[in-house]
């Protein structure tokens, strides 16, 4: 096969990735509204008709426990799990998951099925609901269906149709390696899961290796860089881990190519598996095998009782993958089989669940958490939905009868503008103050320009709203020339306030606002000088 230029001239500069994903190269075509086509949608009959999905169980590849919630939920959490705040990449906005390479990395072993068990759904709804959309809905349904009650979901995620062509995954040339330290032994700047083709950390512990508190440290780093605190980490794994079970009847050495590898017949379908039937009892995903309590498929306090109340050691599974078991007998047989109910299993842990009992940071929230169940239900609520909506941008964004009223510190949120906003006749008195200023075209273009600059369209976050840039950490980078930058800002204070001094109640002009009108002025002034008459909207 011959090479591409890339290929020949890897340093080669490519700007290809700020064009991707144009919305005239979309199947929906440029004039296509999806907000509008949301709107639309009856949301209580798509749960309903999610709900159905979840409780009927399909002979091409059965439900543990006669319901897929569980399945949906870790389709739901690996959706939004890529994100990372350096650069807001990853999440759950565009529906990522559907391609390569996420839709083939290990982590997302055999979520190839819940997204086609789900088809029906999107096949009723078609372009009035994204795919990115419905996998993070189905995980709320899920939840929902098993007892849970989350505080709300938003919709607008319009999907993409090519992976992100601009994000660094890792350096790595294999998955499950790690190739990604710093000279401290941290995480490389930038990336945020710990091994290559994982959401976060290996659920065995690092390299592999059974070792609880040296796997707290991955999952405190992971996570932190995923934007969660200690409380909303130890929420997250202990609400996932209420539900459901892992996979482990044989060793994942066993299972087919993934679906980016599978040959065409397979339909976009990947990880075949020779071990028995392949499905059911003898599904392997992980090679990680067994429930983490006795009600897969309710919310309970489960979870923290096992892990809290009983004491755990490592032991090799059935796959061959490390994993911790019960060291008494209370735990023994007390779970019904996913499949057959003749049979009985025994809970079982991760070094990772593990690593929340023996980390002192963790376990108190953990001891809190089993001590005050509502206080669990409330801390899972919210980081769940942080989780499944913290790269959608402002609340503005948000759609639907779900969205919960309250605004959260992740949001960014923005003081209510509770004044009216200047007319064409203001706006002409505020250019005419800021020309008469001491400011000049240069010092007026930079700050506007440095306060717009910061705006990332992958999280939606940044840029001039809020005038942020007079804030730390902004005020003080040095490509903003901190001591100049202060002295213009001060200047721009003192416009907008003597023109709100000036105004009959009710009309002002926010900072923010003054900010970018200067370099709009700015510029309209640097033209005239030059002979030109331009207008800056």
């Amino acid at each position: 096969m011959s090479h591409s230029n890339q290929d020949w001239w890897p340093e080669r500069l490519t700007l290809a990735p700020l064009d991707q994903n144009a919305r005239r190269d979309g199947p929906m075509g440029e004039a296509f509204d999806y907000a509008e086509a949301f709107r639309s949608l009856d949301l209580n009959a798509v749960k309903e008709d999610i709900e159905t999905v979840l409780t009927t169980s399909q002979d091409w590849w059965p439900a543990d426990y006669g319901h897929y919630g569980p399945l949906f939920i870790r389709m739901a959490w690996h959706s939004a799990g890529t994100y990372r705040t350096n650069d807001g990449r990853g999440g759950a906005s565009e529906g990522m998951q559907r391609f390569a390479p996420l839709d083939s990395w290990p982590d997302n072993t055999n979520l190839d099925k819940a997204r086609r068990l789900l088809w029906p759904v999107k096949r009723t709804y078609g372009r009035s609901l994204s795919w990115a959309d419905l996998l993070i809905l189905a995980g709320n349904v899920a939840m929902e269906s098993m007892g849970f009650r989350t505080i709300g979901f938003a919709g607008g995620r319009e999907d993409a149709f090519a992976p992100d062509a601009g994000v660094d995954w890792g350096p790595e040339d294999e998955f499950e390696t790690a190739d990604r330290s710093d000279e401290d032994g941290g995480l490389q700047d930038g990336l945020a899961a710990t091994v290559m083709g994982l959401i976060y950390v290996n659920p065995e512990g690092p390299d592999g290796r059974p070792d609880p508190m040296a796997s707290a440290e991955n999952i405190r780093e992971s996570f932190g860089r995923m934007a969660m605190n200690d409380e909303e980490t130890v929420a997250l794994i202990a609400g996932g881990h209420t539900f459901g079970k892992v996979h482990g009847a044989g060793s994942p050495d066993d299972l087919g190519p993934e679906p980016a590898a599978a040959p065409i017949e397979n339909q976009g379908l990947g990880w075949e598996s020779d071990h028995g039937s392949g499905m059911g009892s003898d599904t392997i995903t992980s090679g990680i095998e067994g429930p983490w309590t006795e009600s897969p498929t309710e919310w309970d306090m489960g979870y923290l009782d096992n892990l809290l109340d009983s004491e755990w050691e490592p032991e090799r599974g059935p796959g061959g993958a490390w994993q911790w078991r019960p060291t008494d007998d209370e735990l023994t047989d007390t779970v019904p089989d996913a499949h057959d109910p003749d049979e009985r299993r025994t809970p079982m842990m991760l070094t990772t669940d593990i690593a929340l009992k023996r980390d002192p940071d963790y376990r108190a929230v953990i001891e809190r958490f089993q001590s005050n169940p509502m206080a669990f239900g409330i801390a899972f609520a919210k980081a769940w939905y942080k989780l499944t909506h913290r790269d959608m941008g402002p609340p503005e964004r948000f759609l639907g009868p779900e969205v919960p009223d309250e605004e959260f510190i992740w949001q960014d949120p923005l003081p209510d503008a509770d004044y009216d906003l200047p007319d064409e006749d203001d706006i002409a008195e505020l250019k005419t103050r800021l020309l008469d200023s001491d400011l000049t075209v240069p010092e007026l273009v930079r700050t506007a320009w440095a306060s717009a600059s910061t705006y990332r369209d992958s999280d939606k976050r940044g840029g001039a709203n809020g005038a942020r840039i007079r804030l730390e950490p902004q005020r003080s980078w040095p490509v903003n020339d901190p001591d100049a930058l202060a002295a213009t800002l001060d200047t721009l204070a003192t416009i907008r306030e003597g023109f709100n001094a000036t105004r009959p109640a009710g009309t002002r002009i926010s900072l923010a606002d003054t900010i970018v009108l200067g370099g709009c002025v700015a510029i309209e002034e640097a033209a005239r000088r030059a002979g030109h008459d331009v207008t800056v909207p």
